[in-house]
């Protein structure tokens, strides 16, 4: 596949696929005789596991790391999975102080809502003695 096709198929701008491999977020990408990137199938599988980790905010350095161990071979495989338990952890933690957050947010809006029910009630209450005396 191109670096067009690519970026379409993943929705990731041609100069970030240039920039992940030039940093090596992703291992190089194969070219054709003309030296025109022509990702495979490989290729795309990394992709897929940067944007991934990408967006559940894996740090760039921890993944770096990984794909360098990746290249220096099996005797690495410890210390790469050692890499995917930290960052796993490290997302565990942040889920958890989102849902606290969550949780929170969810305790002021529903002050903010019983708060505007007893507003309304009151308006309702008001509206009726006002009538009642427009009446009696």
């Amino acid at each position: 596949m191109t670096i067009a096709e690519v970026s379409k198929k993943y929705d990731i701008s041609p100069d970030t696929l240039r920039y992940y491999e030039r940093i090596g977020l992703i291992p190089p990408v194969p070219r054709n005789k003309s030296g025109i990137r022509n990702y495979d199938e490989e290729s795309c599988g990394w992709i897929e596991l940067m944007k991934c980790m990408r967006s559940a905010g894996v740090q760039i350095e921890a993944l770096i790391e990984y794909v360098s161990l990746f290249y220096q071979g099996d005797e690495t495989l410890d210390a790469r999975k050692e890499i995917l338990i930290e960052q796993r952890n490290q997302l565990i933690e942040k889920r958890d102080q989102i849902q606290q957050s969550i949780a929170r947010l969810d305790q002021k809006i529903e002050k903010y809502e019983k708060g505007l029910m007893k507003a309304e009630k009151r308006l309702e209450q008001l509206r009726k003695e006002k009538e009642e005396k427009k009446t009696g």
